[in-house]
């Protein structure tokens, strides 16, 4: 398994890079974006951590950049934490959102959950009132037109979706969205807060589609679910 490290702390990543070695990825590192994006052209990486500050081109930028062309798996590794960062992290299609420091071995852990979501994609058609979930494209088809998705935000849908009516844990989805079971519920919350903003773009009410339930979760409800 291959794996692209972009960072510009030569020291942090020679660290990184030493421990994934360890672990049984093969790497390659790039010091910036630029360089990160030849790399992948030549290298074809199973996946790939970017540093959000690097010099010539950032981490955001090159993400975008690489999402576009291919849908390689991306973890941000950054001191940025707070949720303006997060949601802009997510916005540009990274998998996962990892901030410094972080432990090699939870390093190694979320990349394993993201290879292993990436095999896991639930790929069947679903539909939810008017929305129709295209897994294919990470689609969700609406009355005000299609509205794009990031695997993420695709996963977390679906995964309330089939269990409409159900009030979902917040740790049961933070497990089953991000593989592992200690996940950041940060995340979560801002993974959610973007999911309704673009279901609102797309819905022809004002209705929010996903309810918080304080202190325990989140649910689409069946009794107020959209076309019902």
């Amino acid at each position: 398994m291959k794996v692209l490290l972009a960072d510009d702390d030569m020291t942090l990543a020679e660290v990184t890079a030493f421990a994934l070695q360890r672990a049984g990825f093969l790497v390659v590192t790039a010091t910036d974006g630029a360089q990160a994006l030849e790399l992948w052209a030549n290298e074809q990486p199973d996946l790939v951590l970017l540093d959000v500050q690097m010099p010539h081109k950032d981490g955001l930028t090159t993400c975008r950049e690489l999402r576009a062309m291919s849908d390689v798996p991306i973890i941000m590794l950054t001191v940025l934490a707070s949720d303006e960062d997060v949601v802009r992290g997510l916005d540009t299609g990274a998998d996962d959102y990892i901030t410094k420091p972080f432990s090699p071995r939870q390093l190694v852990a979320r990349m394993q959950a993201v290879l292993r979501r990436r095999t896991a994609t639930p790929n069947q058609p679903l539909q939810c009132g008017p929305f129709r979930l295209d897994p294919t494209q990470y689609l969700v088809q609406a009355p005000r037109g299609a509205v794009r998705l990031t695997r993420l935000e695709y996963r977390l849908l679906h995964y309330l979706v089939v269990n409409q009516g159900q009030v979902l844990p917040t740790d049961s989805i933070v497990t089953h969205v991000w593989g592992y079971a200690d996940g950041d519920r940060g995340l979560l919350k801002q993974l959610v807060f973007r999911l309704r903003q673009k279901l609102a773009q797309a819905a022809d009410h004002d209705a929010q589609v996903i309810e918080t339930i304080p202190g325990i979760g989140y649910t689409i409800p069946r009794a107020r679910a959209v076309g019902e």
